[in-house]
């Protein structure tokens, strides 16, 4: 009911607030009635205290302007390379009134100063002061006032529906581009112009040669802060002992910039999310796309959930830049991460012939610090070096305590794991434009990858009976394991660029790519003298060594017709692997995969993307090996040294269409992956103990996956509708038997918000999860249904109010289980203006939740989970801006 009545309301408001309002539309054109996409249509109302409106005109000349009712109002037309046009405009009733500009005879003959938007190939650069009324904290807050500009909750910007990839101030990478840390830690008033840059490469010959597509946002500082040290600083006390201190500090002058950013917390604020380790997991140009996957080193901890009990959280950053000579610049960053969390959760676990219900308390423990150094040398514009350096190490301990229960048999097992890990990545590209027809890159590319994992199990009673040799006359069983990898990649890769003409290129690719892998298991038990019981004669024990060499060349071709881009072609591959065990293997084969590209490009606003790809991938030395080794408390792998390479099709179709003023944003997409021959797992189980393989299958899965993503502005409501599907059917070895399983997935939320410029923006939505996962002839169901509701309100010149309510009602059909739960955060901020001063109260769990539900689907299970969570948080905090 209370749902119903605030929809009401806003309806209400909108209504009264639009009986004041006029709406003037039309188009912009030229002398040949040709649209004038991006052009600046400002309304000046006679009343000066009033203030300006802005309409920008989409890729068909459209605008839309929504003006005060009788104000007198001066519209003026202003284009680069055309003459100004100015109409007066009395706001009575709705009117359209098309417009016709002429070219300028003068080059110089252009109203900048009014221009808020000005676009300049692919580049369309921002007048932030134009959109902002000073009531803005942070970078992310100036972007969202700027038209087409998008930002998430975590960090991730769109302009126009297209993602920003790199993130630049001044020009430099923002801590390698990452757009999260600059949205959220850069002071709204030491922000001057935004750019951004379409098709972006950092080598600008390289430009129009890559099929990345990506888009690079260039954040300009005031001409106040290019020299100058600027920033932050916050710290807040609450209940319980919670508390949250913060740093941002920066300094730039003409030829070094310096960026500082440092949390410490124990409110569950996780400032750096495994989403963020991936986009520092390194990289080569946009150009080398496809030839390389960046794995990362094994960081796979950063994945834990931020749903936890107890949180602590130090993270730190410095990114540093320095322009050393004309020719050579030298950047780099050192990031530091250290958590410790604890977790409580709770599962139902159904597999195919019984229950189990599990509970597991963990105490984690991460600490994570990379190191980046980059040097790029341009002796002249027409050739381009880089040196990238990257260096990763983690520690991190994981202790659990885990309580398993089947029928009425109750099991507790105590578990330490351990890895230290580090990664190490060094390449060097070059690129050089020859001439307009030719130009050539190539890269060397070296990664070293090493983990030491070392577990230890302990328990009263007996587990993995009839897998494991195990003495079970000990008044524990005590099982400690060594896992150990180590990998070296050696890549190289060659590219010629050769442009026929603006419609014609030819692209050829040669390189080698070498690994070398290395994997060690032990597994003992320790008896109740200290002595150990080795598993090696039970055939336990790995020492596997892997290699693979990659040898490929390819070509590819590519044309532009009219609106169509299409690019085809194929990649040759030489494999020859080793696997050296116990005994050898040695394998080498051919593969040809072709690929296809096309685009569709109506107009810069709407576009049709189609990509097909063969593709290929090999397991890891872990797959490959012969001898077995434990995963868990309850279950036990040994690989296939027979295994072959995976195949499969992966297609995609993409479509968006984005209209400013006409209010529209759509997206649509659809993926599809059919495996050829692939290997997955096969089980079998002994009550809730597991012996697990691997092999080789022919058509083991198909894959479908889509989402649409519709936004239309009415006036000043904002509807939102999101559908999202998956379908995933695959085999599945069980018990020596074979089955095939689906698994679907479908999604939709639907929103309304508000967009009033005196009223607070409300967002009331709507969400709904439905889970199908069948096996044989057993189907089981879960919907989550999540009605949300979001205010974001500046008040009173120098408040601002932020709240934000779901309510998630989860269902598990089949086992006819409901559960409820509840989540509220709340923050009233206080700043006043010219004031370095700032206060905040921040609520959270504001109702006080004890725990979140969900579930989850694998090979053969399906878990019920209920994850608990920090409790209501009430945080008082300070603020000081430099």
């Amino acid at each position: 009911m209370k749902k119903k009545l605030l929809i009401i309301l806003v309806f209400t408001i909108s209504s009264f607030s639009y009986s004041q309002k006029v709406t003037l539309t039309g188009f912009v054109k030229d002398s040949l009635q040709n649209p004038l996409p991006y052009t600046n249509v400002i309304a000046k109302p006679k009343d000066v205290s009033k203030n300006l409106q802005f309409a920008i005109t989409d890729n068909e000349g459209y605008y839309k302007l929504i003006l005060q009712k009788g104000d007198t109002i001066t519209i003026s037309i202003s284009y680069l390379g055309y003459k100004p046009l100015d109409y007066q405009f009395i706001a009575l009733k709705d009117s359209k009134k098309d417009f016709v500009l002429q070219q300028s005879s003068e080059q110089l003959d252009e109203v900048i100063i009014e221009m808020p938007v000005t676009v300049r190939g692919d580049t369309t650069t921002y007048k932030t002061n134009k959109f902002i009324d000073g009531s803005e904290r942070k970078l992310k807050n100036v972007l969202k006032k700027l038209p087409g500009v998008e930002v998430d909750k975590n960090g991730g910007v769109t302009v126009q529906g297209k993602k920003v990839t790199k993130m630049l101030v001044d020009g430099k990478k923002f801590f390698g581009g990452n757009s999260k840390l600059a949205v959220e830690n850069i002071p709204a008033d030491a922000v001057g112009n935004v750019e951004v840059i379409d098709n972006y490469n950092e080598v600008s010959f390289l430009k129009g040669l890559s099929d990345s597509d990506e888009m690079a946002m260039n954040i300009n500082l005031k001409e106040d802060k290019k020299r100058f040290v600027f920033g932050d600083v916050e710290a807040g006390k609450g209940n319980k002992e919670f508390y949250k201190t913060s740093a941002n500090l920066f300094y730039y002058s003409p030829k070094t910039n310096v960026n500082f950013i440092g949390n410490i917390n124990n409110i569950g604020e996780k400032t750096f999310t495994f989403r963020d380790y991936m986009s520092f997991s390194g990289g080569v140009n946009a150009i080398f796309s496809g030839n390389f996957s960046w794995k990362g080193g094994d960081f796979s901890q950063f994945m834990q959930s931020n749903d936890v009990l107890k949180s602590q959280q130090k993270f730190g950053a410095l990114n540093i830049s320095k322009t050393a000579t004309q020719k050579l610049d030298v950047s780099g960053y050192a990031i530091f991460s250290n958590s410790e969390t604890s977790s409580l959760v709770e599962n139902l676990n159904e597999y195919t012939s019984f229950a189990e219900d599990r509970t597991r308390k963990t105490n984690f423990h991460n600490l994570l610090g990379i190191g980046n150094l980059n040097l790029e040398y341009t002796p002249n514009s027409k050739s381009k070096f880089y040196a990238r350096t990257q260096v990763k190490r983690t520690n991190n301990t994981n202790n659990q305590n885990l309580t398993s229960s089947i029928s009425a048999n109750t099991n507790t097992i105590v578990t330490d794991r351990d890895l230290t890990a580090t990664y190490i990545n060094q390449n060097i590209e070059w690129h050089k434009r020859k001439n307009d027809k030719h130009t050539f890159s190539s890269v060397i590319n070296y990664t070293f990858d090493k983990s030491n994992k070392t577990a230890f199990w302990e328990t009263q009673d007996p587990i993995l009976q009839g897998l494991i040799p195990a003495d079970n006359n000990q008044a524990l069983l005590r099982i400690n394991q060594l896992k150990n990898t180590q990998e070296h990649n050696f890549d190289g890769v060659f590219k010629h660029f050769w442009e026929i003409n603006n419609s014609n290129h030819i692209y050829t690719t040669l390189g080698n790519k070498f690994l070398q892998e290395d994997f060690f298991t032990e597994d003992v038990q320790v008896l109740d003298n200290n002595t150990v019981n080795n598993f090696a004669n039970g055939g336990f024990g790995n020492d596997v060594n892997f290699s693979l060499n990659d040898f490929f060349v390819g070509i590819h071709y590519k044309f532009r017709a009219g609106i169509f881009t299409l690019k085809q072609g194929i990649f040759a591959h030489k494999y020859d692997w080793n696997i050296n065990q116990n005994i050898t293997t040695d394998v080498g084969k051919w593969e040809v995969l072709p690929d296809f590209l096309a685009k569709i490009e109506f107009n810069k606003s709407k576009k049709i993307t189609i990509n097909y790809n063969l593709k290929t991938s090999f397991s890891d030395a872990s797959k490959f090996a012969n001898r077995f080794y434990l995963q868990s408390y309850n279950s036990v792998f040994k690989g296939n040294e027979n295994l072959q390479n995976n195949l499969f099709h992966s297609a995609r179709i993409y479509y968006s269409r984005f209209s400013l003023y006409r209010g529209l944003m759509l997206f649509a997409s659809v993926n599809y992956n059919k495996q050829i021959r692939g290997v997955r797992n096969t089980v079998d189980f002994n009550d809730i103990n597991q012996f697990l393989t691997v092999k080789m299958f022919d058509n083991p899965s198909e894959d479908w996956r889509g989402n649409i993503h519709l936004e239309k502005t009415i006036k000043n409501l904002k509807y939102k509708f999101d559908v999202g599907f998956s379908n995933s059917q695959y085999v599945q070895e069980l018990n020596n038997t074979l089955q095939t399983n689906t698994n679907k997935n479908y999604d939709y939320e639907i929103a309304i918000e508000t967009l009033f410029d005196k009223f607070p923006t409300i967002e009331i939505g709507f969400k709904q999860d439905i889970g199908n996962f069948t096996s044989s002839a057993t189907t089981t169901k879960f919907v989550t249904t999540a009605p949300f509701i979001n205010i974001d309100y500046n008040f009173l010149e120098n408040f601002i109010f932020n709240f934000d309510y779901t309510k998630s009602n989860y269902q598990n059909k089949t086992l006819n289980q409901k559960n409820t739960y509840e989540i509220a955060n709340v923050t009233l901020s206080y700043k006043k203006e010219n004031s370095a001063w700032s206060y905040k109260i921040t609520a959270q769990n504001l109702l006080n939740a004890q725990f979140k539900q969900s579930n989850s689907f694998s090979d053969f299970l399906i878990s019920d989970s209920k994850t608990f969570i920090l409790p209501r948080i009430l945080l008082f905090s300070i603020g000081y801006n430099l």
